[in-house]
């Protein structure tokens, strides 16, 4: 999957493991280019990056086996925009609560993994995300993590049983939940906001 010939914006997939072709595919609904990555020199030329669910421990080894780990630190530190769903923002945290493992440390959120239980208590859920109006948002939670604590520059988009689960800051985005297995593209849509924003600064 390339850049389109309309120009779309192309935007990453890392491909390491978890819901990768999904999101993809709700990508270029919402009108970018996706292209899956698993190298570092598939990181060149990207728009923005999506970090997908999966587990996040082995997402994080495989990062640093792949050499991936500090090319992605960078670019976003650079303000690449990211969206980070599931183990993308556990990812994206700057700590996790338990356990030890690699992180990118770039939100200012500290971060409980598997919060809401194991994979046979997944669920879905209806979230009130105030920055799309009325009209709720379908969460599906597998094996979700929740936003435990959160610096004075992250903006809460939405919460679940008085937990964050939606949170954004400077140019990420991250979700506790799986946008990419519904049908609604708005998050995709407001992640590709971020992304028009940054390409036209640059």
């Amino acid at each position: 999957m390339t850049r389109s010939a309309n120009k779309s914006p192309l935007v990453g997939v890392l491909a390491l493991q978890g819901a990768s072709r999904e999101h993809c595919r709700a990508l270029e609904k919402a009108g970018a280019a996706a292209r899956e990555v698993r190298r570092r020199r598939e990181l060149e030329g990207l728009a923005g990056l999506v970090i997908p669910g999966g587990e996040s421990t082995t997402i994080g080894k495989l990062m640093v086996s792949y050499h991936l780990l500090e090319p992605v630190r960078g670019l976003v530190a650079a303000g690449l925009p990211v969206f980070g769903t599931c183990a993308g923002l556990v990812m994206l945290a700057r700590e996790v609560v338990e356990g030890d493992q690699p992180l990118l440390g770039l939100m200012d959120i500290r971060v409980r993994r598997n919060a809401f239980g194991r994979q046979v208590k997944s669920f879905e859920a209806e979230l009130e995300l105030p920055v799309f109006g009325k009209e709720p948002f379908h969460g599906i939670f597998i094996r979700a993590p929740w936003i435990e604590s959160a610096g004075p520059e992250v903006e809460i988009l939405a919460g679940h049983e008085g937990h964050p689960v939606a949170a954004r800051q400077d140019s990420m985005l991250v979700t506790a939940f799986h946008p990419e297995l519904t049908q609604d593209l708005r998050l995709h849509r407001l992640f590709l906001e971020t992304v028009s924003a940054a390409t036209a600064r640059a």
